[in-house]
C-alpha cells in the first residue's frame, strides 16, 4: 500500500474537516461582537438576546474546532516527517505567533467574556469578546502565512539541503498572505451569513407554524406564546437576525470575489500551471470556460474537450484586459521540465519513486470542477441573501413563508458557504500538485519540495491507514456531538442561552450552595 496516496487521503479529510469549523469561528465571532457594541449602543433587548443566543452557537463550534485542529499539528509528525524537516526553520517562526495569539489572546480573553456577564463593566466585557475575535483573525493569518510560504517561499536560502530563513519580515508580507488572508476572511464572514439566514428563517417557520404570528392584509401580526422566550421581543431577534445574515453574506460574497480576482492574478504569475488546470487550457487562450469535457480521470489534453468558453474573460481575470493569452498546459510543460527537472531525484529517501517522470499538470478534473464549485456554492448564497434582503425591504409587513419546503431550502442553503469554502481550499492545496513547496519562478529554484518527497520514510501505507480510519472515526463523533449540539439549542432558541427569561428568579440558584449558575454555563 502506498504510504504517498493514504497519507494525502489523511491529511486532505482531516484538513477539510476541521476548516468547516474555522470559517464559521472566524466569522461568526466578528457578527457576535457586532450585536454586543449594538445592544451597549442602544440597550434593545432583542440585541442582548441575539448575542447571548449567536454567542453560545460560536462557543460550541470554536471548541469543536479546537478539538480538530490539534491533529493537524500533529499530522506532520506521523506521515510528513520529512516534509516537517524541510520547512521547519522556517515555519518555527509563523506557527510560534499563531499559537501565543490563539492560545493565549485569544483564549485568554474568551474566558473572560464567557465568565464576565455581570462581572465585568458592559464595555470591558465587550473589549474581551472583541480581542478574542482579534486573536483567532491574527492567529489565522500567521497560518495562511506558513501556507502562503509553501505557494511561494521568499525570504530564505538553501543550507545543507534545507531552506533557512534569512528575512522574517519577507516571510511575513509575502504578497500572496496579504491577497489569501482577506480571501479567507471574507469567506469565513459569507459562512457567518449564511449560518444567522438559515437559522432565522427556520425560528421564523417555527413561529408561524406554532400560530404564534400570522398574516392579515398583507402585514404579520406579532403574537405572544406567553410561555418562555417566543414572545414579541424574539420575533424581533430572528427577523433582525435574518437581514443581518443576509446583509453579511452579501458583505462576504463581495469581498470574495474582489479578493480572488487578485488571486487570480497572482496565481498566473507565481503558479501558471495551477490556472492552467482550474480553466483545462491546452493551448495560450483569453477564453474563459464555462462547460469543458473530461472524464474524472483526465490526465492530459487529450481527455479535454471544450464545449461553451467565453473570449476576452480570462484575460481579464488575470490581465485586467481582454487580448493578454493565457498560457496553456502544452506551453507550460516544457517550462517546467526545463526549470525543474523531468524526474524525481535519486534520492534514496524517494525508494520506488526515485528517478520516476515528473507530471507537473495537476488533477485536472478536481481543479477545474474545484474552482467552479467554489464559485459555484458562494454564488447561489448570495442570490438566497438578495432574495431575503427584497422579502425584508418593507419592516413589519410580512415574515417567512408558512412552508416547510422554504424553510427546509434555507437550512440545507447554510451548507452552500462552507462547501465553498471547502472547495476552494482543494483547488488551493490540488492544483499545485506534483509539489508541496511550489517553486518561486523568480527565487531561487532549488526551494522546493515534491509531494512525493515530504511522506515520513519511517511508516509504511499500512500504518498511516489505521490513523487514518482511526481519526476518521474520532471526527466522526465529533461531528454528530457538534451537530447534536447545535440542534438542541437552535430548537431552544433564546431561553437556552438566556434560562433566566423561562426560570424563575430563583431557580438560577444551586439548590446546595445557594449561589447564582452562570448563564454560560452551557461551555462546559
Amino acid at each position: 500500500m502506498d504510504p504517498l496516496a493514504v497519507g494525502r487521503w489523511q491529511f486532505g479529510i482531516t484538513t477539510v474537516y476541521h476548516f468547516f469549523m474555522v470559517p464559521l469561528t472566524l466569522g461568526l465571532g466578528m457578527v457576535v461582537t457586532f450585536l454586543y457594541i449594538r445592544y451597549l449602543m442602544t440597550k434593545k433587548d432583542e440585541y442582548k438576546r441575539m448575542t447571548k443566543f449567536w454567542g453560545k452557537l460560536y462557543l460550541i463550534n470554536f471548541a469543536m474546532g479546537v478539538a480538530t485542529g490539534l491533529v493537524q499539528e500533529f499530522q506532520f509528525g506521523m506521515a510528513w516527517s520529512e516534509y516537517s524537516r524541510f520547512v521547519g526553520d522556517v515555519f518555527g517562526a509563523p506557527l510560534a505567533m499563531e499559537g501565543m495569539f490563539a492560545f493565549f489572546v485569544e483564549s485568554t480573553f474568551l474566558g473572560l467574556w464567557i465568565f464576565g456577564w455581570d462581572r465585568l463593566k458592559p464595555k470591558v466585557h465587550a473589549f474581551c469578546l472583541f480581542m478574542a475575535v482579534l486573536g483567532s483573525w491574527i492567529s489565522a493569518f500567521f497560518i495562511l502565512v506558513a501556507n502562503s510560504w509553501m505557494q511561494h517561499p521568499v525570504g530564505v536560502e538553501m543550507v545543507d539541503g534545507r531552506p533557512r530563513m534569512t528575512d522574517i519580515g519577507a516571510v511575513i508580507f509575502n504578497p500572496t498572505a496579504w491577497v489569501t488572508f482577506p480571501h479567507v476572511i471574507f469567506g469565513a464572514i459569507q459562512v457567518a451569513g449564511g449560518f444567522l439566514v438559515g437559522i432565522a428563517w427556520y425560528k421564523l417557520y417555527r413561529r408561524r407554524k406554532d400560530g404564534i404570528d400570522s398574516v392579515k392584509d398583507g402585514k404579520v401580526v406579532i403574537g405572544d406564546a406567553g410561555i418562555g422566550a417566543r414572545d414579541k421581543t424574539d420575533y424581533w431577534v430572528w427577523w433582525r437576525s435574518l437581514r443581518i445574515g443576509a446583509i453579511v453574506g452579501l458583505i462576504g460574497f463581495a469581498g470574495v470575489g474582489a479578493s480572488g480576482h487578485l488571486q487570480a492574478q497572482l496565481m498566473i504569475h507565481e503558479q501558471p500551471m495551477k490556472m492552467a488546470a482550474a480553466e483545462a487550457v491546452c493551448e495560450d487562450t483569453t477564453a474563459f470556460s464555462v462547460f469543458t469535457y473530461m472524464s474524472p480521470t483526465a490526465s492530459s489534453c487529450e481527455d479535454i474537450h471544450p464545449v461553451i468558453e467565453i473570449p476576452g474573460v480570462l484575460s481579464f481575470l488575470g490581465h485586467d484586459n481582454f487580448d493578454t493569452k493565457v498560457p496553456g498546459i502544452e506551453t507550460l510543460e516544457p517550462k517546467y521540465e526545463e526549470a525543474f527537472g523531468s524526474h524525481l531525484p535519486n534520492d534514496e529517501i524517494l525508494g520506488e519513486r526515485a528517478g520516476q517522470k515528473i507530471n507537473y499538470v495537476p488533477p485536472i478534473f478536481i481543479s477545474y470542477w474545484g474552482f467552479r464549485a467554489m464559485i459555484g456554492f458562494g454564488g447561489i448564497a448570495a442570490l438566497a441573501h438578495l432574495y431575503v434582503l427584497w422579502f425584508t425591504r418593507k419592516k413589519g409587513t410580512g415574515t417567512v413563508p408558512d412552508s416547510k419546503l422554504w424553510s427546509n431550502t434555507f437550512i440545507a442553503l447554510i451548507m452552500a458557504p462552507f462547501f465553498g469554502n471547502a472547495f476552494g481550499w482543494i483547488f488551493t492545496e490540488m492544483g499545485r500538485q506534483p509539489f508541496v513547496v511550489v517553486p518561486n519562478w523568480e527565487g531561487d529554484h532549488a526551494v522546493k519540495m515534491f509531494t512525493a518527497q515530504a511522506v515520513s520514510s519511517g511508516v509504511d501505507g499500512y500504518e498511516i491507514l489505521f490513523s487514518l480510519i482511526t481519526l476518521g472515526l474520532i471526527y466522526g463523533i465529533l461531528m454528530v456531538v457538534e451537530v447534536y449540539l447545535l440542534k438542541k439549542y437552535v430548537k431552544v432558541g433564546v431561553a437556552a442561552a438566556m434560562p433566566e427569561l423561562v426560570e424563575s428568579p430563583h431557580d438560577d440558584e444551586d439548590k446546595n450552595t445557594g449561589s447564582k449558575r452562570d448563564v454560560l454555563e452551557f461551555a462546559y
